[in-house]
């Protein structure tokens, strides 16, 4: 059996060697599984926790609010300015017993309604009504919470991805054609990296409304260059190697030896680096928002939360929710980094052996 088994590995690609492997690692592997599962459903949190409804019907009429966005209360026979009340809704639904009904989201309270909506309290402590309780303006805990999740992994990857774009590309060129080239944007770099990023942020922020994409934008001027460094270490060490000096002397370009034989044999420290590439992410954005200086209010923040909380300590929840929540995710994707750079050790599987 055993033997069987060494036959069958060897058939199969370091890739899939590596992942094998990576699967054996139980703490990063169900880490991996936990957070990719909480990060897809994130993406249904609209009709998950919301208090706008998904299906009214009225009349024998069905409408979807949650598609269609506002509707007035007076469409519904309710004497309220503005967009319906949908938890009033349905309980006036249940005790006229017309035949009307409401179907609302499992968690029926939405990250921006506060004190101006009827039935929120500031500082509520957690109950079956609001599972973590309310901020100081009546905000739903919980269900801010979650939103943030989405926010923060979101800005995390999509800030990794472009930098190691920009890195790979850039260090990629610095590692392959060296010289002159590799010396101009060490020097670029090496100026380019003494800005003062918080500075540059402060500045921005007091000139123009902070966004996610413009927060991106902002930390992108300078964290490329961490990956930079990296993948011109790995293309200075591939290109000495006799497997470039055969595709130049086959008359390929140098982007095809560049992207399609050094890079695949340069993805271990890309591969490994990239979950502590997230974690740094996430921890840039909380720290942004518990100083001021990230995403706008009305805007789900796990660091503004915290700012909140630390300011009355006394209400529990809000420093314990926050923390948890930040904790938990890091942790996670650390134990996911520990696991791939195991799984990625070239002295366990290489493509020498």
């Amino acid at each position: 059996m055993v033997e069987k088994n060494k036959v069958e590995e060897q058939h199969l690609s370091i890739l899939q060697k590596r992942w094998l492997k990576f699967k054996t690692l139980k703490r990063g592997y169900y880490a991996l599984v936990i957070i990719t599962t909480l990060y897809g459903i994130s993406f249904l949190l609209p009709i998950l926790i919301n208090n706008r409804a998904l299906i009214v019907s009225y009349e024998n009429e069905l409408y979807f609010p949650i598609i269609k966005g506002y509707v007035s209360g007076q469409t519904f026979g309710q004497d309220v300015p503005g967009e319906a009340k949908y938890r009033e809704l349905r309980k006036s639904f249940k005790e006229d017993n017309t035949g009307n009904w409401v179907l609302m989201p499992p968690y029926p309270y939405s990250p921006f309604e506060d004190i101006t909506t009827d039935g929120n309290k500031m500082y509520e402590s957690p109950s079956g009504k609001h599972w973590l309780g309310t901020d100081n303006t009546g905000r739903d805990v919980f269900a801010r919470l979650c939103y943030a999740f989405n926010i923060s992994i979101s800005f995390a990857l999509i800030l990794t991805i472009i930098n190691y774009f920009l890195g790979i590309f850039i260090g990629g060129s610095m590692g392959y054609f060296g010289g002159k080239f590799d010396l101009f944007f060490q020097r670029l770099i090496e100026i380019w990296a003494s800005l003062p990023m918080l500075f540059v942020i402060i500045i921005i922020s007091s000139i123009v409304k902070p966004s996610f994409f413009l927060l991106i934008g902002i930390y992108t001027l300078v964290n490329w260059i961490g990956m930079t460094y990296l993948i011109r270490a790995e293309f200075y060490r591939e290109k000495a190697k006799d497997y470039v000096a055969a595709a130049l002397s086959m008359g390929q370009s140098d982007v095809k030896v560049m992207f399609k034989h050094i890079l695949p044999n340069s993805l271990v420290p890309i591969i490994t680096y990239f979950p502590f590439s997230v974690v740094a992410g996430i921890s840039a954005l909380v720290g942004l928002d518990y100083l001021g200086f990230g995403l706008a209010p009305p805007t789900p923040s796990w660091g503004q939360m915290l700012d909140v909380g630390l300011q009355n300590v006394s209400k529990w929840w809000m420093v314990f929710s926050p923390v948890a929540a930040q904790f938990l995710t890091l942790l996670s994707i650390v134990f996911i980094g520990e696991g791939v750079r195991e799984a990625f050790d070239p002295k366990v599987y290489s493509r020498l052996r």
